[in-house]
């Protein structure tokens, strides 16, 4: 049966979330993608209800026409498919004003930058997309997307090259202020954005009053992002399908729960996305960042390397294992609380509640896979911090152990070990790299220490013997009994 696709002339206005932007754009958005779409997007749209504004996104992806073309066919509406126990339901967004492929407009999207009209700049290009080094902290400028825009802006071909490139426009052209506003789940993420952006200039060589402009007149706030956003499926499409009544080839699914906290300092003014609900304007970004980044993403990151090995497809399905709800509510309780200064009156057991309860939502059914990718980016803001702290007080940071070791056992197996078709399905940007640092490993013990003092963790990490002993006798007892046994290990079973 033909299905009308939905567009500007056919969308059900009672279903469309907060307001639909005038034409004017107030914001450039780099990495436009599954999480924008439902996060910084939706509450834009919800501002602008309750304050109206200037506040249209130029959508900018870096390379893929996937998500741009089905936006631009069905006049920038897409939809949310909202999962959650409770049901489902589907919302509109209506937000985007236009929309840019970096690869093919390179000249457009430097444009837009410099464009004095737009006041923000957002950022969700994810954390490897920053180009940090794990262990140094700085710009690798040395790196396959980093090096090529060093010359000038006709070689940036990553995000970050073109939001340094941009700046630099701006700052020789209409000179007007501007906040860039990273999305991304990044510890002091505003500091990590301002620092890589100031470093590659600094290595491109840009002069000093530029450099001074850019100090005085761009500000980089720090925020905390979240919600669960999956794939889209063909199912997803099906679903929004059968409620909207209209195909939707751009759809994102998310969970109900949204959670955005964010910094005040904005140089040019903002939407007032504190009408938004789940948003909160403090001045303790920092300690939600370690909240989220830890008892969320750690445990996140934890759920999905036990999932994976244990033949798990989905989170909800991994979360189901007593084993994995047991080792998460022992990382949780024993090695990150613990770890972390809480925001002021922050109820820290109703915060975990919820996780648990997030982490069974089946009906989202978020891929195991998915999770557990990029790991090797990840687990440098999840594990060192909450293992040094115990290990410098003569304890074993158990999970942090067993958390290594499953990522290991995921995506640089030892010789002979085969994880399995969820782990293989992880996208892990170091693989290769993993794979050449473990190369003639004579055992398992000899396997995890290459990677523990291979510069895949912060040097500190890697020489306490003991951390890496524990790390590998973990490896062992997965490869050999299975991924439960090293769990219950771990628990002290």
């Amino acid at each position: 049966m033909y299905m009308a696709n939905l567009n500007r002339s056919n969308f059900p206005v009672e279903r469309r979330i907060g307001a639909s932007a005038p034409d004017a754009t107030g914001i450039v958005h780099l990495g436009i993608g599954q999480f924008h779409r439902a996060h910084a997007a939706v509450n834009t749209a919800l501002a602008m209800a309750e304050a109206g504004g200037d506040w249209g996104i130029v959508g900018v992806a870096n390379r893929s026409r996937r998500i741009i073309d089905p936006m631009l066919n069905q006049d920038f509406i897409y939809s949310i498919l909202q999962l959650s126990p409770e049901g489902t339901d589907v919302q509109l967004v209506d937000v985007h004003r236009r929309l840019f492929v970096a690869a093919e407009q390179p000249a457009e999207v430097l444009a837009a930058i410099a464009d004095p009209n737009h006041k923000i700049v957002t950022l969700t290009i994810t954390e490897k997309g920053y180009n940090k080094d794990g262990v140094t902290g700085h710009l690798m400028t040395d790196s396959a997307e980093i090096a090529p825009g060093l010359a000038g802006p006709d070689g940036a071909k990553a995000p970050l090259a073109q939001l340094a490139w941009g700046l630099v426009k701006r700052s020789q052209e209409s000179k007007a202020p501007v906040t860039v506003l990273s999305c991304d789940n990044m510890q002091s993420a505003g500091n990590t954005t301002k620092a890589m952006v100031t470093e590659f200039l600094q290595a491109a060589g840009v002069d000093d009053n530029t450099m001074s402009w850019i100090a005085e007149n761009v500000s980089f706030p720090n925020a905390m992002v979240d919600r669960i956003v999956p794939g889209t499926t063909e199912q997803t499409k099906a679903q929004v399908e059968q409620i909207l009544g209209l195909r939707d080839e751009a759809p994102v699914p998310a969970e109900a729960f949204t959670m955005w906290v964010l910094e005040d300092h904005f140089k040019a003014g903002r939407p007032a996305w504190q009408a938004a609900p789940g948003v909160t304007f403090s001045d303790e970004v920092e300690q939600y960042e370690l909240v989220k980044l830890r008892l969320l993403n750690g445990s996140h990151s934890l759920i999905s390397y036990l999932g994976g090995l244990s033949n798990s497809p989905t989170i909800p399905s991994a979360r189901d294992k007593e084993f994995v709800a047991k080792s998460v509510h022992a990382a949780i309780y024993n090695e990150f609380l613990p770890s972390i200064e809480l925001p002021h009156g922050f109820d820290a057991d109703a915060y975990v509640a919820q996780l648990f309860h997030r982490w069974q939502n089946h009906a989202l059914g978020d891929k195991t896979a998915r999770v557990g990718s990029d790991g090797s980016a990840k687990l440098l803001q999840r594990i060192p911090e909450p293992a040094l702290r115990l290990l410098n007080m003569g304890q074993m940071p158990n999970e942090m152990a067993l958390t290594a070791a499953s990522w290991i056992a995921c995506v640089a197996p030892p010789a002979g070990f085969d994880p399995g078709e969820i782990a293989a399905e992880m996208e892990e940007p170091q693989r290769e790299n993993l794979a050449k640092a473990t190369a003639g490993a004579k055992n398992t013990h000899e396997h995890v220490e290459k990677i523990m003092t291979g510069g895949f963790f912060p040097t500190e990490l890697g020489e306490h013997a003991e951390f890496t002993d524990r790390v590998a006798e973990l490896l062992d007892i997965i490869v050999t009994d299975g991924v439960e046994a090293a769990a219950n290990n771990a628990l002290g079973e």
